[in-house]
């Protein structure tokens, strides 16, 4: 399975912010669980006006590398930066869409939503605890499942992931021999499994390794048409995942408090319990102002007319109240050198 996702490309023209005369491309880099929706943003936007974005998918671990080496104008991470951290750093992060992690399968004879698992069981297949699919824990769950007696074949990210630390932050949470022997992270000392770089990676392995399992971002499992699983959630209920079980995941987020927030294994009869927001990160004085404000106009531009795309993708847009806060944080906080904003406004 071959999955192409284009390399997204903006350049602004003809703008002028905090005494910047045009805009220029700006590149950013990092997380491929956005990397569809912002693909299509990019493409979008540059066809509404001419201006150019590269967005590179190189995982999350990659993306704040670059950032923190300033190497592009934006990075993006799925695992949000605490606060503090970011203060170190001169950096601040604001979430752009929320979306969910999937459990796929690649099962002979069984269809997407057929099979069913809880965090307890995924835990112990990726601790290489449950070998075979017709386990005794796995039947407890599918009794009138046909499984199997096949070795399971995990497959994980190779690389550093923001859509690993959001899995393995949920199986950090639901058990405490994976928490107690490999935590959670972008990247961990996995137990076992073959390693796929970029949800892409992750997503064509599984397509073509029978009896293996995988987790990727759900734009991945719609666009190649992937066998996903049905996951029991905090509340004890099955659910599938779409953008209203990410919703329901997301209503109990406060980002009032603070833009870092987990959204794993949150109550609800209809919450994903795998659900996760994803973050642009940038720094707070822009040596190179240009840059600064036309990522700032792409992403606004996104947040006003990007919307309905990402809804088309089963990604959640964020509420009106939080875009209207991170306005107000670029306004405040990103800034030239001599300290006069580079923001749009």
């Amino acid at each position: 399975m071959n999955i192409r996702i284009p390399a997204a490309s903006i350049a602004l023209a003809g703008l002028a912010f905090a005494g910047v005369a045009a805009a220029q491309d700006v590149t950013g880099a990092g997380a491929s669980f956005p990397a569809p929706l912002y693909a299509r943003w990019a493409a979008d936007y540059n066809k509404a006006t001419g201006v150019k974005i590269n967005y590179q998918s190189v995982g999350s671990g990659a993306g704040i590398k670059q950032i923190d080496a300033k190497t592009v104008a934006f990075g993006a991470s799925d695992m949000p930066q605490k606060d503090e951290d970011l203060a170190k750093k001169g950096q601040v992060q604001f979430p752009t869409v929320i979306g969910g992690v999937i459990p796929v399968v690649n099962i002979k004879g069984i269809a997407a939503g057929q099979l069913r698992l809880n965090g307890p069981v995924l835990a112990d297949i990726y601790l290489g605890k449950i070998t075979k699919w017709n386990d005794a824990a796995i039947k407890a769950l599918n009794p009138s499942l046909a499984l199997p007696d096949a070795a399971i074949s995990p497959v994980r990210r190779a690389d550093g992931s923001g859509t690993s630390f959001i899995f393995t932050n949920y199986l950090s949470k639901v058990s405490p021999e994976w928490k107690s022997k490999v935590g959670e992270g972008t990247a961990v000392n996995w137990p076992t499994g073959a390693g796929g770089k970029g949800n892409e990676g992750v997503a064509a392995f599984v397509g073509r390794l029978p009896n293996s399992i995988g987790y990727v971002e759900y734009a991945y499992v719609k666009q190649n048409k992937m066998t996903y699983a049905l996951m029991q959630n905090a509340d004890g209920k099955v659910v599938a995942p779409d953008d209203k079980a990410f919703k329901a995941a997301a209503a109990n987020a406060d980002w009032n408090k603070s833009f870092y927030q987990i959204l794993t294994n949150q109550p609800g009869a209809e919450s994903w319990p795998i659900t996760g927001a994803t973050f642009i990160l940038m720094h707070k004085v822009q040596e190179k102002p240009a840059e600064g404000a036309t990522t700032l106009k792409f992403f606004e531009w996104a947040y006003k007319s990007g919307d309905k795309t990402a809804e088309d993708l089963d990604y959640v847009p964020m509420p009106a109240s939080v875009k209207a806060q991170i306005e107000k944080l670029w306004a405040a906080e990103i800034k030239d050198g001599s300290g006069k904003n580079v923001a749009y406004k």
